[in-house]
């Protein structure tokens, strides 16, 4: 075979085979990898007729056009190169990229991330590395002050965990020994500060003793088990720690992932029949094992295994309005489908995402919008260990959030406590009409009833990052080694979907304070 002109492509991936087809061509892996992380999604030339990919939600594909054109192959080469060269394209043009919203709703998701930027500004706000994971997904950023943000974390996150175990007085596995806890644990907020860090470009190389901190935390939190068959914190916190490590590519002992594959297999993530949420966080988990090869190749198989088991039940518990859960719980379902890949055949994902767009009014606090924004963009977790920093676009400004507008008149809510067996011998300890303004929330209802005559009614709260916390009525407390919650319903039995700070019931609506099992 004569050598090639001057100018001419040359083709170092090129096989021959020694069959009686002349030439045998492979895709090369570097095109797989920028056809699912680099290549820009085109919209189709003016008549141009790219069609969808097979299985691709209606409105949420875009086909893309080829990089290169024929016509820019050099004509110079020979004629016995010439059909070989655009061969060698075809296989490098970026299959259809699925799992992106319509065109329509780019506005008021970009809206979303720039009221998510303006909270996040607010200095007065505790920082919380799931809004600061939300900023550095979006597809626009302000990068100024998304580094005075993660200096703010720093300061919060590097001062504790700057140390080392021994230097707190723990060996690295103390816990192994260790029947308590001496203080409270911090799993799922300190793994989600390390994926933050990971998430930063360039991405700083994180201090040994926060990795060794959250290793230690695992342990530590497995300790419960002993009394409860469970984490001391939750399955969730417990799924983020190994998600963590595993993105940041580290190794996890098998003992750790097999806790969560056993807990999977024998139904035990979640709580109060929604356990959606933990689900999705362990598949997340599984998936990054898998796909980054930390883990003997017996154990991918059951990996894959378990995460198609989690993208199976949440299909199944998807409601006819698309909702996979509740409105919350529904994005960390859809990091799944994402990461998996599986968004662009599942119409779970589509539906999902409709459902989304048309409630994005019920994500009000920066930690809902940290908690959606990632998946309105597109992207999973797992996408933070392959983020590229090379000209991030600048051009977010921050959008301050404005005040709910003030409704005139009053309206009248009926509050209910119960609380059943075991906890009580009567169901229902509370059962009367509170009048309030028309504005009003739930925790102006349950502030507005503490104030009748006769003063029997009394609630507490816990201030968290996702809003107040509702942890005792009627002097119940909600307690974690009880494994029980105050669940909030509208009757007859349907779960809220927003917190006590941000639903507004309506007049005449009948709430249900309901003491509840995990």
């Amino acid at each position: 075979m004569s050598r090639a002109g001057r100018g001419c492509p040359r083709s170092p991936r090129l096989r021959l085979s020694q069959s009686s087809v002349p030439f045998v061509l492979t895709r090369p892996r570097r095109a797989e990898a920028a056809s699912r992380h680099t290549f820009p999604v085109h919209p189709a030339a003016p008549g141009s007729a790219h069609p969808a990919a097979p299985g691709c939600p209606v409105g949420l594909c875009r086909a893309v056009s080829p990089p290169v054109a024929p016509s820019r192959v050099p004509l110079s080469c020979s004629s016995m190169w010439l059909p070989l060269v655009l061969l060698l394209l075809l296989p490098a043009v970026p299959p259809a990229r699925c799992c992106e919203l319509p065109e329509s709703s780019a506005g008021a998701v970009r809206a979303l991330s720039a009221r998510l930027l303006g909270l996040a500004g607010d200095p007065v706000r505790d920082p919380d590395p799931a809004v600061y994971l939300a900023l550095r997904l979006a597809r626009e950023h302000d990068l100024r002050l998304e580094q005075r943000y993660l200096e703010r974390l720093q300061d919060i996150f590097q001062h504790p965990y700057g140390r080392s175990l021994q230097a707190h007085g723990h060996s690295q596995w103390d816990a192994e020994h260790s029947g308590s806890v001496a203080e409270p644990l911090h799993t799922g907020q300190l793994a989600l500060y390390l994926l933050g860090l990971r998430a930063t470009c360039p991405p700083p190389h994180p201090r040994r003793s926060l990795v060794t901190w959250l290793k230690y935390y695992l342990e530590e939190d497995w300790t419960g088990s002993r009394r409860h068959g469970h984490p001391l914190t939750s399955y969730y916190q417990y799924g983020l720690g190994v998600l963590a490590l595993c993105v940041h590519h580290k190794r996890v002992r098998e003992e750790v992932i097999r806790r969560l594959l056993t807990a999977q297999h024998h139904g035990r993530l979640g709580h109060g029949g929604n356990a959606v949420d933990t689900e999705a966080v362990v598949a997340l988990a599984f998936t990054c094992l898998e796909q980054r090869r930390l883990v003997g190749t017996e154990l991918v198989a059951e990996l894959q295994a378990a995460t198609h088991r989690a993208s199976k039940s949440m299909a199944e518990v998807q409601g006819p309005d698309g909702i996979i859960g509740n409105i919350y719980s529904t994005p960390w379902a859809m990091q799944v489908f994402l990461a998996t890949g599986t968004c662009q055949t599942e119409p779970v994902f589509s539906q999902a995402m409709a459902a989304l767009l048309k409630n994005l009014e019920a994500f009000g606090t920066a930690a809902t919008m940290a908690q959606v924004l990632p998946v309105l963009h597109g992207r999973s977790y797992l996408d933070i260990a392959s983020m590229h920093c090379q000209e991030e676009p600048d051009t977010l400004t921050p959008l301050d959030m404005e005040p709910l507008p003030e409704v005139p008149g009053n309206k009248t809510v009926q509050l209910v406590v119960e609380c059943p067996l075991p906890w009580c011998y009567d169901l229902r300890l509370y059962d009367r009409p509170v009048p309030v303004p028309a504005s009003a929330s739930l925790l102006d209802v349950l502030q507005a009833a503490a104030l009748l005559e006769p003063h029997d009614f009394k609630f507490h709260t816990q201030d968290t990052p996702q809003g107040p916390f509702l942890t005792q009525v009627l002097g119940l407390e909600a307690r974690q080694e009880k494994r029980n919650y105050w669940q909030l319903l509208t009757a007859p039995n349907t779960s809220l979907q927003m917190g006590i700070a941000d639903y507004r019931p309506q007049d005449g609506e009948t709430l249900i304070l309901r003491l509840s099992e995990w």
